[in-house]
């Protein structure tokens, strides 16, 4: 069975599909990789070479594939920065051609946006998009605290707050609602955590919250976390099983990253804490999450 990744792309380091592929391989899954931008390097160089890719091309490649006959072999589809509001519908089409050859397969949503501290940084027309379009579709959905607040119109300050806004979006659509870069006044200090619901059960958890030189996060964190969470989730079904293997494999990357300085993910060279992220020796094996 296989993962159907529809993404950005950057040639050097990881963000998008460079982000994410890498891991669901090395967990052991097949990918199916189309990439909706083709750029040098992430933005966040504030310099880079490349295009945004033609919407169609998307369609065309799912095209492809269905001709192929292996559209059945496909047990998730999964998404995450939008161009423009074309590569979001080519995705929902995407997603609907993939069920209506697998009727299983399940389709996980990144709804990138914005961040704390940053505002959006995607076109007027894409968080409409998001809430109108494609979290309906979505089985799984990963907002940072930030997209949240967008697609629920509130405020999450409390804890008590991202419950009900994470009810919200369950009654939209979405079976499973993880949230990232959460913030709240039952999060540690110095620390940043997660939170999972599948409508029934609720669980959260955090980790040392690890500051970079050049950016108060990293490029490709997000896409990372969706994909390990994404395999796992096929994987074991079991949300907060899910979730404890995630919060140890996206620190022990992040962790090694930071010791190294480097301004990219160390994906490759720390690639261990995917399969073994909760080893006894590694201080990840400490990540518990509880159950609210």
């Amino acid at each position: 069975m296989s993962v159907l990744s529809i993404q950005s792309h950057v040639v050097y380091g990881h963000a998008g599909n460079s982000a994410a592929v890498f891991p669901l391989q090395r967990l052991g899954r097949e990918v199916w990789a189309v990439n909706t931008v083709e750029f040098s390097n992430h933005t966040g160089y504030k310099a880079w070479r490349g295009e945004a890719l033609r919407p169609a091309l998307t369609e065309e490649l799912v095209l492809g594939l269905e001709e192929r006959d292996v559209l059945k072999n496909c047990e998730a589809v999964l998404s995450g920065y939008l161009g423009d509001p074309s590569t979001g519908r080519a995705i929902i089409a995407a997603v609907k051609k993939v069920r209506s050859h697998a009727p299983g397969a399940l389709y996980c949503c990144d709804p990138v946006m914005g961040d704390v501290g940053r505002g959006f940084y995607v076109s007027p027309e894409i968080p409409g998009i998001f809430k109108n379009e494609v979290i309906p579709l979505a089985d799984i959905i990963t907002p940072n605290q930030f997209e949240l607040d967008a697609l629920s119109g509130m405020e999450t300050k409390t804890l008590e707050d991202v419950l009900t806004a994470v009810e919200q979006l369950h009654n939209r659509g979405p079976g499973v609602v993880l949230v990232t870069s959460l913030r709240t006044p039952g999060t540690g200090q110095n620390e940043i955590g997660m939170l999972v619901s599948n409508g029934r059960e609720r669980f959260r958890i955090s980790t040392p919250e690890l500051y970079f030189e050049n950016s108060a996060s990293m490029a490709g964190s997000g896409d990372l976390t969706t994909s390990v969470f994404l395999s796992r989730y096929l994987e074991t079904g079991d949300i907060k099983q899910t979730l404890e293997l995630t919060a140890a494999a996206v620190y022990g990357i992040m962790e090694a990253t930071h010791r190294a300085k480097s301004r990219e993910l160390l994906l490759i060279a720390a690639q261990e804490a995917l399969v073994s992220p909760a080893a006894p020796a590694s201080p990840a094996a400490k990540f518990r999450a509880e159950k609210l």
